[in-house]
């Protein structure tokens, strides 16, 4: 397999430059070619080429495409840019390859080009971009006049990564996923999205946004594609010495020891005495009632009750559960994962990363002494108002005389985010147990097992113990269908301040603006619990209303620790059960 390790010996370089947010409107043969999901490609025939003589093996493995994020990094042939669509990066070249790239190409993956996202991996639409907004256009059936406004968004921050799926132009696409980032873009762009478990696929290469966060994950248009590089491919196995993240080889064994799916009978659910017409028979679904939020889209509400209905008529049982701590989730990620952030982001100093050829002013080298000149200078026009706004947060959450309030109050909600995830599943973490057998999975449920008194009045007690504990969650990837493209830049430009009004003292539009931040984070709040705690988690594509653009959502189904396997099987079966062709 190491002869054939991917290089892709020869092939050209194609850069997509930067484009302009402020455009108005293309042609409708435009419009597929500005969706702008790449920031760099390899020409067609290169592909096709590599393609061919990979085929040729008939005794290696079959070839496929690959999307990459723009911040993995590539190295060998075709020499790809690692960006993180900033500024500070758009000519940098990595000396490392990230090891999650490496370990597809061993598998016949073929570079398509590097997938534009959001600004060093923050964001919820991938409209902070040096290289523009990511969109994903109308149903090719519907009429079109060219307006822009007719553009929808792709989702973040790895939206490249998702239309670059939906458009057919990749087989496999890599993202990062820190609170949600694969997930959300599957979800508006109508894909499978999978994250997971934390620890499972190696960080190296990977540019680090949240260290306890950050996950590589993949999108695809069918869940049986991830199933075979997952888990057929025994990807889940690989150990990778250069991450200190990534699981032992050791712990790996352990954690699979007591899980289904691993060593055997790949893409099989094990229910039991399934019948033909009862796929999901002995699968229990657990439907949180804490996301059953004010701000949910009712069509997306109607889908989500419209697919537990469906999923019990297949044999599965539908079961409410609570995670009370997963109200203060979202807050719990938005002051941990900016606080790793401002850490990892000190680096860009025009020193050691970025330019630093950036005019300074006499005045300023008057003002200030060099270094402060240089590093505050550098790092003002390099970064984006996002990534400023999530250092300034970050740093400030760190502070002597905010740490207390903020940051270690946010890690004791990540625990309890923990703790409520293993009170409700079935299986036991493998990492609180000293090893994976079934009878200690069974001690490690019982001392999770809810206070009774804690206990919503809606969720039936099964025995003295509690509740009924689930095999996996259902619930929606979003709160909302895809937005525009032009409301959220709409948005966007009231965020970063370039509105009239900024700096006049009128505090109404302070507080409109940190509304609308607030509005564009609360996109994560199905997708950030999971992420707290390093489960499993994948989003299968669901029909919301008409056909098209807007008319798709993501449903979400969340697994324990490890259960990554029995997960996808689930997951493909649902999708299946649902009806939802891929795209």
């Amino acid at each position: 397999m190491s002869a054939r390790s991917g290089l892709l010996r020869g092939l050209r370089l194609r850069n997509v430059r930067p484009s302009s947010q402020n455009g108005v409107s293309f042609s409708q043969h435009q419009q597929r070619r500005l969706l702008n999901h790449f920031t760099a490609r390899v020409p067609k025939e290169d592909i096709e080429t590599e393609l061919s003589r990979l085929a040729q093996n008939t005794s290696g493995p079959s070839p496929f495409t690959l999307a990459v994020k723009d911040n993995i990094a590539t190295t060998t042939p075709p020499f790809l840019p690692t960006t993180c669509a900033s500024p500070f990066l758009l000519n940098y070249h990595s000396p490392i390859e990230a090891t999650i790239v490496s370990q597809l190409r061993a598998r016949g993956a073929v570079i398509v080009g590097k997938t534009n996202l959001d600004e060093f991996g923050m964001g919820s639409y991938s409209t902070h971009s040096a290289f523009g907004p990511v969109a994903q256009g109308p149903d090719s059936n519907l009429p079109s006049d060219g307006n822009k406004a007719e553009l929808f968004s792709a989702g973040g921050s790895s939206g490249g990564s998702a239309v670059a799926i939906a458009e057919g132009e990749a087989d496999v696409a890599l993202g990062t996923d820190t609170g949600g980032s694969v997930r959300l873009p599957a979800a508006y762009s109508g894909v499978v999205g999978f994250k997971p478990s934390y620890g499972m696929l190696s960080r190296y290469g990977v540019v680090p946004y949240a260290n306890s966060l950050d996950t590589v994950g993949l999108l695809a248009g069918s869940v049986e594609t991830l199933s075979k590089l997952i888990v057929e491919s025994n990807l889940w196995a690989e150990h990778d010495p250069k991450d200190p993240t990534s699981l032992s080889t050791a712990a790996r064994k352990r954690c699979a020891a007591g899980r289904e799916g691993y060593y055997s009978n790949h893409n099989r659910i094990d229910s039991g005495s399934a019948e033909k017409d009862k796929p999901l028979s002995g699968i229990k679904f657990g439907i949180p009632l804490e996301y059953n939020i004010q701000e949910l889209d009712p069509h997306i509400r109607a889908t989500w009750a419209d697919a537990a209905k469906q999923l019990q008529s297949l044999g599965a049982r539908i079961v409410p559960v609570s995670l009370p701590s997963t109200r203060h989730a979202l807050s719990a990620y938005y002051v941990i994962a900016p606080a790793e952030a401002s850490s990892n982001l000190a680096k860009y100093d025009g020193v050691r990363y970025g330019r630093n050829d950036l005019s300074i002013t006499k005045e300023e080298k008057s003002d200030k002494g060099s270094e402060d000149v240089l590093y505050a200078s550098v790092r003002g026009a390099g970064f984006g108002p996002e990534v400023k706004r999530r250092i300034l947060l970050g740093s400030y959450t760190l502070s002597s005389e905010a740490i207390d309030n903020y940051f270690i109050q946010a890690q004791k909600v990540r625990r309890l985010v923990r703790r409520d995830f293993d009170r409700a599943f079935r299986l036991a973490n493998p990492l609180l147990s000293a090893a994976g057998s079934e009878s200690e999975s069974e001690s490690e449920s019982d001392q999770y097992q809810f206070d009774l008194s804690d206990l919503p009045e809606e969720i039936p007690v099964e025995n003295k113990f509690g509740p009924t504990q689930v095999d996996f969650l259902l619930c929606p990837t979003a709160p909302t269908l895809a937005p525009r493209l032009g409301n959220v830049l709409d948005k966007s430009e009231v965020e970063d301040g370039s509105e009239s009004g900024e700096g006049d003292g009128n505090g109404g539009a302070e507080a409109n603006n940190g509304k609308k931040v607030v509005d564009a984070y609360m996109n994560d709040v199905f997708t950030v619990p999971a992420s707290l705690a390093g489960l499993p988690a994948i989003s299968i594509p669901v029909a919301v209303g008409e056909k098209g653009i807007g008319g798709s959502a993501g449903l979400q189904l969340i697994g324990q620790y490890w259960d990554d396997a029995r997960l996808l099987s689930v997951a493909g079966a649902v999708m299946n059960c649902l009806g939802e062709k891929s795209r």
